[in-house]
């Protein structure tokens, strides 16, 4: 019986993203709209198809991982490096703007001071998931403005882990120690050099062996992939970070793009569940509540990141063009939001109406914001042929 249920579910998901991406594409909206829209109306808040979204969510986590497995694919070590010292005070300084516009709009519609505090904190971060999955593959591994958006996103997911850091000490009472500071510090050396010393002495040598046996390169790549976040969770960083270094590892070896290319679908199939799982954990009795605040924020947001980000990076060198178009890229919210809304919600330090509020707001910028660039820029799911690249 449980595995006719978990069949039904994935037949409900799929063919209802199926048909509503019909839908979208006839009328030309964003498919991760259509993804979203089906979560909120199959989910448990709709009409309650898919009862269980929080199994829902921890599957579709997979496929965050993969997807920064395969930027890291392509991104040589040294271009890296280069452009984190370079984009590193543009993240910082953005992220405090953007931290200090969420807590001045959440006070004044009056949350406490602590919510308050969390709701400039979700504000602070762009989506690694819109800002990537809309970026072409040409743009994103062949063109300087994919260089500039995995630098933002991967400073900003570097604070996002001090928030989190921050938020697991506040609510069990013991605030961030010096010691919690210190293991990220160490730790993410420490990951890197492990996972480049894998990569030197043992996987490049089982792949020059084995290289004529594609399913062994497909198995031996998910599993250096899942293994890899895995030690990033436990080294107390993130499964995402993980996963990352893990890419960036095999990214000078020949065969790194042809696992990019064979690992596309499932990455594929795995985000589908994550925007489904977005609208399916939102409860609508809450809509009416949170709607006007989270749309003023989501405007602001929608506004702001765009101008701060095209500021900062014309006073970092960049030309106009790059500037503007990472601007728009990444102006939304983060999924790093609503984590830390459901971290802080479990620590009983923002009350379920912020909650819900975090979560109402994100969802908007994530549909607004993804077809803002849907029109606007070049991605892998425009609207019309001449928009559309991959």
């Amino acid at each position: 019986m449980g595995n006719q249920m978990v069949v039904f579910t994935i037949f409900l998901i799929f063919t209802g993203a199926a048909v509503l991406s019909t839908l979208a594409l006839y009328t030309r909206q964003s498919l991760l709209v259509a993804y979203i829209l089906l979560g909120v109306l199959l989910g448990p808040w709709g009409l309650h198809w898919v009862g269980d979204s929080t199994l829902i969510e921890q599957v579709s986590d997979v496929g965050i991982l993969f997807l920064l497995f395969l930027l890291g694919l392509h991104l040589h070590p040294q271009n890296l490096l280069h452009m984190l010292r370079k984009a590193t005070w543009v993240s910082v300084v953005s992220s405090l703007l953007f931290g200090l516009l969420g807590a001045v709009i959440g006070f004044w519609f009056g949350f406490s001071l602590h919510e308050s505090l969390v709701i400039g904190a979700v504000s602070m971060f762009s989506s690694t998931i819109i800002g990537l999955k809309l970026l072409p593959t040409t743009i994103l591994h062949h063109q300087h403005t994919g260089e500039v958006m995995i630098s933002i996103l991967l400073i900003q997911d570097l604070l996002a882990i001090i928030v989190l850091l921050v938020l697991h000490g506040a609510s069990t009472g013991d605030g961030l120690s010096i010691r919690d500071l210190v293991n990220v510090v160490i730790a993410l050396p420490a990951l890197i050099a492990f996972a480049f010393l894998m990569e030197k002495y043992v996987l490049v040598k089982l792949i020059a062996r084995f290289d004529r046996t594609q399913e062994y390169i497909f198995l031996l790549s998910i599993g250096w992939c899942l293994s890899i976040a895995q030690l990033g969770g436990m080294f107390g960083l993130s499964l995402e970070i993980g996963a990352f270094i893990g890419g960036v590892a095999l990214a000078a070896s020949p065969i790194a793009l042809y696992i990019a290319e064979s690992l596309k679908p499932l990455r594929d199939f795995f985000l589908v569940l994550f925007f489904f799982s977005i609208g399916a954990g939102f409860n609508l009795e809450f809509f009416s509540v949170v709607f006007i605040p989270a749309l003023v924020l989501a405007v602001v947001i929608l506004i702001s990141k765009p101008a701060i980000f095209y500021v900062l990076l014309r006073r970092s060198g960049e030309n106009k063009a790059i500037s503007s178009e990472v601007g728009v890229r990444l102006g939304q919210a983060s999924e790093f939001s609503l984590l830390v809304a459901a971290m802080a919600a479990e620590g009983a330090l923002i009350s379920s109406t912020a909650n819900y509020f975090i979560q109402a707001m994100t969802i908007i910028t994530f549909i607004v914001s993804s077809y803002i660039v849907v029109l606007r820029y070049p991605t892998p799911i425009a609207l019309t042929e001449k928009m559309r690249r991959d």
